[in-house]
């Protein structure tokens, strides 16, 4: 059989030149989004959505619905005050979420986060109550506990062997029964209430440029990011977002922020824990995107052999992810002590665990490994928080907001598994 051979620079033939001049002129799809207005980013939806790529869609409609559901059946939900208290209630949780999707990244679980931030509780109570010690030290000395935990975890994981569901479940049990050992046959030790952890969930910001310089900041941060990171993929010749895409994108954000705003100066002012919760999300989302070591969690996600032969140190990440996790489950017990101005045998019990894992998964965060923000755990801790919230105020039991948010859970975790094989039916993953 004749073929067409064209030579090239170095000297070995093409092999149909037609096909070959079609390939050198291939456009990315992605690319004429900017070329096409409207049109091409309809054209992008659809596409993302025939290959299993969701994002955070099904939980921004999720909330959406969440949202008109209770203020129908209740006109207090998206009061000044139901707002701000949502938003002081979902930050222990929060902070625990943080810590537990840089575990799911490596498509691994840790069960302990629960016991170590009653641990973390106690450890400050004990100190700084009991024995007197400067509250700022005993805090370090809490969160560093934490840090020392998951590394222990992390260590027995990674380096011995062990499965990570089964050791973080016997330190779901030993540090479940150090804190009890802690806090002794009282079980509960009370916080001072104007002290460092007191102060974490009771702090307000009264002036009104507070709320709204926050606001500011948010959507001028945004837009910054997003323009220079648009410059810089345009310089290297990839896809890249468009000015008005930007634009819009910045303009939606600044609607809800100062609407945000707007209500809590309505109300107490902005909240501290809140404000501390944005912060934890901006620098923790920087590292997992726009560091080396956060690429590395993405790929030991993917592909522990792969990541393996590409250099990465499996062991070292691994360890230092449930380190990680510790120091957030230790921070989110500080806020949990702070909510009740105590450490009590109850801390870190309960649904607690149930809703820290439920609020990473429910924002975004794939059970499998590989795919997630930190930026998950503030919607999905959005969507419980709220549940939890709307449902008191209409008097439902307990036990039905449990039925509730586990069937929330669940339908979260069948869209994650129908995502994943429409992904690899697609070839996507």
């Amino acid at each position: 059989m004749k073929t067409d051979k064209t030579p090239v620079a170095d000297g070995a033939p093409v092999v149909n030149p037609e096909a070959a001049k079609g390939a050198e002129t291939a456009i990315d799809p992605r690319l004429l989004v900017r070329e096409q207005g409207f049109g091409g980013y309809l054209t992008e939806f659809k596409r993302k959505m025939r290959g299993g790529d969701l994002g955070s869609i099904p939980v921004i409609i999720g909330l959406i619905v969440i949202c008109v559901v209770f203020q129908s059946l209740n006109s207090e939900f998206l009061s000044a005050k139901n707002i701000s208290d949502i938003a002081v209630a979902m930050v222990a949780t929060g902070m625990m979420a943080i810590g537990i999707i840089f575990v799911l990244l490596l498509g691994e679980i840790d069960l302990s986060v629960g016991s170590v931030s009653g641990v973390s509780g106690a450890v400050v109570a004990v100190l700084s109550i009991t024995h007197g010690m400067n509250e700022w030290l005993a805090v370090l000395i809490a969160i560093a506990s934490g840090a020392a935990m998951g590394t222990l975890h992390g260590f027995f994981f990674a380096r011995i062997g062990a499965p990570a569901f089964a050791v973080t479940l016997a330190g779901l049990l030993f540090w479940l029964g150090l804190m009890l050992q802690l806090l002794g046959d009282t079980g509960t030790i009370n916080l001072d209430s104007d002290g460092v952890v007191g102060k974490l969930t009771t702090y307000y910001f009264t002036d009104v440029i507070a709320a709204y310089g926050l606001a500011v900041v948010a959507v001028v941060g945004f837009f910054l990011s997003a323009f220079l990171d648009a410059r810089r993929r345009e310089a290297a010749g990839i896809p890249a977002r468009p000015l008005v895409d930007i634009v819009v994108r910045t303009v939606v954000l600044a609607v809800f922020a100062f609407a945000a705003a707007f209500m809590f100066n309505q109300y107490r002012g902005l909240p501290l824990a809140l404000v501390l919760f944005l912060v934890v999300l901006v620098a923790t989302d920087f590292i997992l995107r726009r560091t080396s070591y956060g690429r590395k969690i993405f790929a030991l996600g993917g592909s522990v052999e792969a990541s393996r032969r590409a250099g990465i140190n499996v062991t070292a990440i691994r360890v230092s992810v449930f380190a990680i996790a510790g120091t957030f489950a230790a921070v989110g017990g500080l806020f949990w002590a702070s909510k009740i101005a105590a450490a009590n045998q109850g801390s870190g019990t309960g649904d607690l665990l149930m809703n820290v894992i439920a609020a990473a998964v429910i924002g975004g965060t794939s059970l499998f490994g590989g795919r997630g923000r930190t930026w998950n755990a503030l919607l999905g801790v959005m969507v419980i928080v709220s549940i939890q919230y709307g449902l008191s105020l209409e008097g439902i039991a307990t036990p039905v907001q449990y039925m509730i948010t586990g069937s929330v859970l669940l339908a979260t975790v069948v869209i994650d598994s129908v995502t994943r094989k429409t992904q690899k039916t697609a070839g996507r993953a």
